[in-house]
């Protein structure tokens, strides 16, 4: 593995341990084993490394989300169907305690975003990207083909979802809602939607 590799490596533990603000430069220097100068050469800046990490632990967590599926095959549930969207919200909620650190952090970064201008920025960006990521959990679309007004607005929706979710169960497990109950609340809504016979 080579410097950027270790940097990055390093910034995850890092983040993980410290958080994003009380992670210092060296910090990550003595975690990867590599030198200061490593960090501007491969990334530009500590906060870019940073965001970097930040959004790799993101895509390591978000690759534990997908509905079941039997070996080498496809979902047990059908693509866009309620049971699809219960499914991969308990995957998700089911996730929680290993994951937890991580949402923590995600957390310190929305504090933190009016002090950290350029972090914000770069996370926008990342945000951007991750509702792309989220949608073919749901629709089985790959990334690659999502049209670009689905991702503008079901992806939207589901990373919504999932910042309000993420923060009910760092809050308080014991009342945050459940797949079954956000599933049942879609049902109401889409059946209140429909047109009157």
């Amino acid at each position: 593995m080579g410097h950027r590799e270790d940097l990055l490596d390093g910034a995850k533990r890092c983040l993980l341990e410290k958080g994003f603000v009380r992670t210092t430069a060296r910090d990550i220097v003595k975690e990867s084993g590599t030198n200061l100068a490593s960090i501007g050469y491969h990334y530009g800046s500590k906060d870019a490394l940073l965001v970097k990490a930040y959004v790799s632990l993101i895509e390591e967590m978000g690759d534990s989300f997908g509905p079941a599926r039997p070996e080498g095959g496809a979902a047990r549930t059908p693509a866009g169907s309620l049971e699809r969207f219960r499914e991969v919200w308990e995957s998700i909620i089911r996730s929680v305690p290993e994951s937890r650190p991580i949402w923590l952090l995600s957390l310190e970064l929305v504090l933190q975003g009016d002090r950290l201008p350029e972090v914000r920025k770069l996370l926008a960006q990342a945000q951007e990207e991750g509702r792309s990521g989220i949608l073919p959990l749901f629709n089985d679309i790959p990334e690659a083909d999502l049209d670009e007004e689905a991702v503008d607005t079901e992806g939207r929706l589901y990373q919504t979802l999932l910042q309000g979710l993420m923060v009910q169960w760092l809050f308080d497990p014991d009342t945050a809602t459940r797949a079954d109950q956000l599933t049942e609340g879609l049902r109401r809504v889409v059946a209140g939607a429909a047109p009157s016979a």
